[in-house]
């Protein structure tokens, strides 16, 4: 782990466990107040998501009579996109309804628009990222998706000085970004796979992304007859969007100024009240309303959702003031800024890490001994 800042009390093995137990208690309570009105929420965002899609692509057809309607169509369009990957697609693939026994909402079968492959999102992010949380060599987002270099402990080349660029390139792309992240493409271009292996592990990807594909760009705008273009450059920005926007709210609450890594050492003998302490100091906050806690899926609840993945998350608006509350009696900090405030320590990351940095020192626990 890098080494404890002031914002951060270390705990005695009492207290660790006092803390996880706090932590269970609250999963607990809610997990036995689910009900009703966690599935009317999530059916009335299914619905307000489809009808601002259909709203978008009949707004993006009638553009082609008059043009100044085409940004209001690409808009609502880039809106329902965001909400079907932020508050649908990502929450029922973590199986937050999984208990409803409802078939839409079931997250080992949902299919999300976008060209990853929920299977590839079930296991580069529902198993290893929030199993190994912020852990070096073992969750592939703290080594900046293999693009980005955000912390010193990774190692340093000259291509990094470069990865402000490449920043901005990865945050338009960002889907692509998704669909390739358990792929290792790198694992072929040093010769440690060959290109029918990389084919063969790429295929449902390839289906995957050749089906959205079509249908962003050739279902759709071919359905608009002569006006082909507006459509098809609607879908196109519309993607933009959806992309640039979650890439900054994923990178809000894993990438701020206040986050902690850590070594594959803190696996050893790592207790479930362990496990939430690292969820606590390797995530943050956005502090927002209604309208930022649905398009964000309510990941502007980062460290509510890392404590408690599979619960429903339009809870985590009313678990965060009581988690808040444990975190400072036990002295750790809370990150919780606005997004203009974390979202530009995020850039300051990527370009301080752009050049040679050193590792900073580094701790074996997160516990007093």
């Amino acid at each position: 782990m890098t080494a404890p800042t002031p914002k951060h009390r270390a705990l005695t093995p009492e207290e660790l466990n006092q803390f996880g137990a706090e932590i269970d208690a609250l999963r607990d309570r809610v997990r036995t107040d689910l009900g009703e009105s966690d599935v009317r929420y999530i059916r009335g965002v299914m619905r307000l998501q489809r009808w601002m899609e259909v709203a978008g692509r009949a707004v993006l057809v009638a553009s082609g009579w008059f043009p100044p309607l085409w940004l209001l169509g690409t808009l609502l369009l880039g809106l329902a996109k965001i909400i079907e990957n932020m508050e649908v697609g990502h929450n029922i693939i973590h199986g937050q309804f999984d208990w409803t026994g409802d078939p839409r909402l079931q997250g080992k079968t949902y299919e999300w628009d976008i060209v990853g492959t929920a299977d590839n999102w079930r296991k580069t992010h529902n198993f290893r990222h929030h199993t190994y949380t912020n852990i070096h060599g073992m969750d592939d987002d703290v080594g900046g998706y293999g693009v980005l270099r955000l912390f010193p402990e990774q190692k340093w080349h000259p291509a990094n000085l470069f990865q402000p660029i490449y920043a901005v390139i990865f945050a338009l792309l960002f889907q692509w970004g998704v669909a390739i992240q358990d792929l290792r493409v790198g694992r072929y271009f040093i010769g440690k796979m060959s290109g029918k292996a990389l084919f063969r592990q790429a295929k449902p990807t390839l289906n995957k992304a050749g089906r959205q594909l079509v249908k962003d760009y050739v279902i759709f705008p071919l359905l608009a007859g002569p006006f082909f273009l507006p459509v098809f450059l609607g879908n196109l920005v519309a993607n933009g969007i959806r992309n640039v926007w979650t890439y900054a709210i994923i990178f809000c609450g894993h990438f701020t100024d206040t986050v902690e890594t850590f070594p594959r050492s803190v696996l050893k003998n790592e207790t479930r009240a362990h496990w939430y302490l690292r969820q606590v100091r390797g995530s943050s906050n956005l502090r927002g309303g209604k309208i930022l806690n649905l398009l964000s899926g309510n990941l502007s609840f980062q460290i509510e959702h890392h404590l408690f993945p599979d619960l429903p998350a339009n809870r985590y608006v009313d678990i965060a003031p009581e988690i808040q509350e444990i975190c400072k009696r036990y002295g750790q900090h809370y990150s919780n800024g606005s997004f203009t405030r974390q979202f530009s320590t995020v850039i300051w990351r990527i370009f301080r890490h752009s050049f040679p940095s050193q590792p900073r020192p580094s701790t074996e626990g997160l516990v007093l001994e």
